[in-house]
């Protein structure tokens, strides 16, 4: 599928028509009395109509059959996808996952909504006022199935093995240290490759934006032609067996059947929209003089909540960058924070932890749990010649950061089986180095 075209841009007014059907998008209007082809005109907002027009979002959908034609849905078995925060006792410890198990196709076959596994959150979908945060685990590819996030927006992380994305706006690759957004509503299906894992972050009542860039000016972190949109592709294809659309809604799932494939779309034009970004374009903003700039600079996208400055949810990475900071003990410092951390690896060693902490697995530094570098990072980084060097080459860390007091779930704690429960001795071998004695050296 190496030859997938997209669009270039973030938040666009985009138009796209498959070109089998040439002429296929109306022309004037949204809703004309008969649409070109015979096709149904459909509108799928991801906004209030009256929303400032800087945040109104909405797309228009011209397909064979509106979406409207499917049986009742009922009620389908949740797996570990829950949104029930208060199932176990609350943790403030801080938590370390060593890499969730990837189901082997042999003994048996998930797909990504099977796989799709709730490790922590906060909030409420009734409310549209939270976040989740997920794994998904899978080897087999969705067949005759799509899903459909009436709760919110995913934000889907790959770390091993890639992913095709077949939406009603056209298809996507998304790859290992690649990200996508698909956003409240659509449609989506996903085929794998063999053994497949990542991370999701779900927002509940926003959509993810790029974050203000203030003094750095109009340049900088994730540029927005680096965004990618999916072109229109249809598919007209009657399922004699059903096809099955699942819709997660207030934290549940539902399942209706419909006799043709969702996927029917034969021209859109809007600005709701799903996308995709290489995080390898993210031009990366750092000192270059001494201390650290704090790890908002890191930010590719923010789910802003209603209080200014404050997000329900950032998305940062620390990709590979130089260091160049004198003076400074460069690694991370430690830290108290007001907001709740959470730490995955696509890739690589992260650099105040170059042990235990390994890719597809994952760390939570909860509000106001102290966190930082383990003894070996400090005794050496203490010490070290301060000279340029790479930072964290070949690698990709990225934090899912929410102001939200996340509740980790059973299948997180227990469950999973994968909860690292030595975590803590990290920072076990930290000495006092404090010496009343020291003066100032004279100059």
């Amino acid at each position: 599928m190496s030859g997938l075209k997209y669009l270039s841009g973030f938040g666009n007014e985009f138009s796209s028509e498959d070109p089998r059907c040439p002429g296929s998008l109306p022309e004037g209007q949204n809703n004309p009395q008969v649409c070109p082809y015979g096709l149904y005109a459909e509108q799928l907002s991801g906004s209030a109509f009256t929303c400032p027009r800087p945040t109104n979002k909405r797309s228009w959908l011209y397909r064979i059959l509106p979406s409207v034609r499917h049986k009742p849905y009922t009620a389908m078995h949740c797996g570990n996808l829950t949104e029930k925060w208060d199932e176990v006792e609350p943790d403030p410890n801080q938590l370390r996952w060593m890499p969730f198990t990837i189901p082997k196709s042999s003994e048996k076959k998930v797909d990504f909504v099977t796989g799709l596994h709730t490790l922590c959150g906060a909030g409420d979908t009734k409310s549209r006022n939270g976040i989740g945060i997920h794994m998904f685990t899978c080897n087999t590819s969705m067949v005759d199935r799509c899903f459909n996030n009436s709760d919110g927006d995913f934000l889907i992380v790959p770390q091993h093995g890639e992913i095709l994305i077949t939406t009603e706006f056209g298809k996507m690759m998304v790859e290992p240290n690649e990200i996508c957004v698909i956003q409240q509503g659509m449609r989506f299906s996903v085929d794998v490759f063999g053994e497949t894992r990542g991370y999701v972050l779900e927002v509940y009542g926003a959509h993810f934006e790029l974050p203000d860039l203030g003094p750095i000016g109009a340049n900088g972190l994730a540029n927005p032609r680096d965004f990618l949109t999916p072109v229109a592709w249809y598919e007209d294809r009657e399922v004699a067996t059903g096809y099955t659309v699942i819709n997660k809604y207030q934290g549940k799932l539902f399942s209706s059947q419909q006799s043709f494939s969702p996927f029917n779309v034969v021209a859109w034009h809007g600005n709701y929209t799903p996308y995709k970004y290489n995080l390898e374009n993210f031009m990366v903003i750092n000192c270059v003089a001494f201390d650290h700039a704090d790890p908002s600079i890191f930010t590719v996208l923010t789910a802003k909540s209603t209080r200014p400055g404050v997000a329900m949810a950032d998305f940062v990475i620390f990709p590979p960058r130089w260091g160049v900071a004198d003076h400074t003990f460069r690694p991370p410092y430690y830290h108290r924070n007001c907001m709740s951390e959470f730490m995955g690896l696509i890739k690589g060693h992260y650099e105040a932890k170059k042990e235990g902490f390994q890719p597809g697995g994952g760390t939570l530094h909860s509000m106001m749990t102290p966190h930082g570098p383990d003894r070996d990072c400090f005794e050496k980084s203490s010490t070290a010649l301060l000279k340029p060097e790479r930072v964290a080459e070949g690698t990709m860390a990225f934090m899912f950061e929410s102001s939200f007091s996340m509740a980790v779930t059973k299948w997180g704690l227990e469950t999973c089986q994968k909860l690292d429960k030595s975590y803590y001795q990290c920072w076990e071998p930290l000495r006092k180095h404090f010496d009343p004695n020291w003066r100032p050296s004279k100059q």
